[in-house]
């Protein structure tokens, strides 16, 4: 959205007007997803200011402009106080000008906490104990003895060294060895060529440190700063996901309509300071400060963007597919999706030797969310309109709790690992890891 005049445009993912004409839904949405810092009264408040301030500039302009013609009629012995006079309402214009660059300013911080509207079909719960189960793939492999977790399989030979790994970098960072080193290059070049070569993707390689803006575009700030990775020096943030650069390539672009939807993958590491605050989970390789992750990142038409969710899921599944790992597909309800996200399913692996379900992906439709902040547009072929694209990603897969399940699911008797089929050309046609 543009202001008119001085204004600078206005982030956020809402309009201010559609947010003054639909309190009571937006106030709903904050309430659904737990958003404590945002105030949907204070963003309507500060919405009026900004009206009146408008309002008072453009009268102000159209008084000098008035003037303007005043003078150029006037004859030069009478003109000094009509001059005087339209000094004076300049000065006045550059202070409502700087008057409504702060209001303007105060406007999309505000918007800026507020999060997006659900669609209606998500789960209104305020946790996870909302969630619905959509379906589950695979049957539940039987083991005759108890199967191993995931470092008795890796850690003992050495695949996974978490002794040098905290002598590096401190806990909660990996350190891959040898077969665990291959094993974990074999599955991402397995994702990126599933993506870009059988699903369509065009695939990126993109910078892991990213700027201020690009990290608002995507939603990540302001409301996640404290879990990320900052360089203070340079006010750069290392990537908590490749969602991050991938989405905002085009920031401030309009794409030409042919171009959507347009689809990308993307390999990079991924950085998160979360991983202490996890309890349990901050066990083994389940949640770490550093790991690898396969993205995709869609650009999708407005009509049809729920549709490319669903393609976009399928896509991600299909990973697990072929990798013969066994997964559900949860549809998140209010209070455990994320703040940019109007509609998000996860996939789950099944780990057996933790018995537990595992997250490796969340797909998510953010709607004009993202785009509205980055301000990324597209000009629909169908009618020459410029509009806001409707941003989607989703992890194809992230490790290593790909990498997890894969161990556990695929543990033999003697202490190996088979190798899925689709996985074997990745690593020299071995059938088994020993």
């Amino acid at each position: 959205m543009q202001g008119k005049g001085p204004a600078t445009r206005i982030a956020g993912m809402l309009d201010p007007k559609f947010v003054a004409a639909n309190r009571d839904l937006v106030a709903k949405a904050i309430r659904d997803k737990n958003e404590k810092r945002a105030d949907v009264d204070r963003v309507n408040a500060v919405y009026e200011r900004r009206k009146k301030a408008q309002f008072e500039l453009d009268d102000l302009n159209r008084q000098s402009n008035e003037l303007s013609k005043k003078i150029s009629k006037t004859p030069k012995d009478q003109i000094a106080p009509i001059v005087a006079e339209s000094r004076a309402l300049k000065d006045r214009i550059k202070a409502g000008e700087d008057g409504m660059r702060a209001i303007e300013t105060e406007l999309t911080e505000a918007l800026s906490w507020l999060p997006n509207l659900p669609a209606p079909e998500v789960p209104v719960a305020p946790d996870a104990s909302g969630n619905r189960v959509v379906r589950i793939v695979g049957e539940e492999r039987r083991f005759e003895t108890k199967p191993r977790d995931h470092m008795e399989i890796a850690g003992k030979p050495g695949w996974v060294d978490q002794e040098r790994s905290g002598k590096i970098s401190g806990s909660h960072f990996l350190l891959f060895r040898g077969v665990g080193a291959r094993l974990e290059r074999a599955l991402i070049n397995f994702m990126l060529d599933l993506h870009s070569k059988q699903h369509g993707y065009e695939e990126t390689w993109t910078p892991a440190l990213v700027n201020r803006a690009a990290m608002f575009g995507t939603g990540q700030l302001p409301k996640l700063e404290a879990d990320m990775y900052r360089l203070e020096q340079d006010d750069l943030f290392l990537i908590p996901t490749a969602e991050v650069p991938v989405t905002n390539m085009h920031a401030g672009e309009i794409i030409p309509g042919e171009r959507i939807p347009s689809k990308f993958c993307a390999y990079t590491p991924c950085f998160r300071r979360e991983a202490g605050a996890y309890g349990a989970d901050t066990k083994g390789m389940i949640r770490v400060h550093q790991f690898d992750k396969v993205e995709l990142v869609w650009y999708a038409h407005p009509d049809t963007s729920f549709e490319s969710l669903d393609m976009l899921l399928s896509n991600a599944e299909e990973v697990l597919k072929r990798l013969q790992i066994r997964y559900r597909v949860v549809l998140l309800s209010t209070g455990d999706m994320s703040f940019a996200s109007a509609k998000t399913y996860d996939i789950e692996a099944w780990a057996p030797g933790l018995n537990r379900w595992l997250e490796v992906s969340s797909c998510s439709n953010f709607t004009d969310f993202q785009a509205r902040r980055a301000n990324i547009r597209f000009r629909d072929a169908a009618d020459g309109k410029v509009k806001f694209v409707h941003t989607l990603n989703g992890s194809g897969l992230a490790l290593p709790r790909t990498f997890i399940t894969l161990l556990e699911t695929h543990q033999q008797a003697d202490g190996s690992v088979r190798v899925p089929e689709a996985l074997r050309p990745y690593l020299d046609g071995k059938e088994t890891l020993k």
